[in-house]
């Protein structure tokens, strides 16, 4: 499986923030939308990420005072990408070691979507799942043994 059937079946809505926004106007945006990360765009180029994980870290470190925070000051400005030929296996063992939620999906320059853990943890579980169907209904749809194959061969008088 790759990043492109998740993308399929996820859909490719995609929310975008500009490096100069505010901090408060990239958070409304993302609880408007009940999305964790928005991908900071600069001239059509992905230059960052921002998650609740930043935005968290900026509302500790400047005691709850957003006005003067700008999304340049604390998105994550070299996230993890992937491209859509990447295996879903890659993707989970780059986003364990780096302990990302969030993965923008690049096509060379170009932002195809976005995948969060939880998408690469539902693909996971949606495909053993197929898996395990399948394999139920190939077992219970095995051939039964032929009559006389399974009974043992008579047995010859002793001489």
């Amino acid at each position: 499986m790759k990043v492109s059937d998740i993308l399929r079946v996820k859909g490719n809505a995609l929310f975008t923030v500009s490096p100069d926004a505010t901090l408060a106007q990239a958070l409304q945006t993302m609880a408007e939308h009940d999305i964790g990360s928005l991908v900071v765009m600069s001239y059509g180029d992905v230059v960052g990420m921002l998650t609740f994980r930043e935005a968290i870290q900026a509302v500790v470190r400047t005691k709850g005072k957003l006005e003067d925070a700008t999304v340049r000051s604390v998105m994550d400005d070299c996230p993890l990408t992937c491209t859509p030929a990447t295996p879903i296996d890659e993707v989970r063992r780059m986003m364990l070691q780096r302990h990302a939620r969030y993965m923008p999906i690049l096509d060379h320059r170009t932002l195809m979507g976005v995948i969060s853990f939880y998408d690469v943890a539902k693909a996971v579980v949606d495909s053993q799942d197929f898996e395990n169907r399948m394999l139920k209904a190939y077992i219970r749809d095995w051939p039964a043994e032929e009559e006389g194959v399974a009974e043992a061969a008579p047995q010859q008088p002793a001489a």
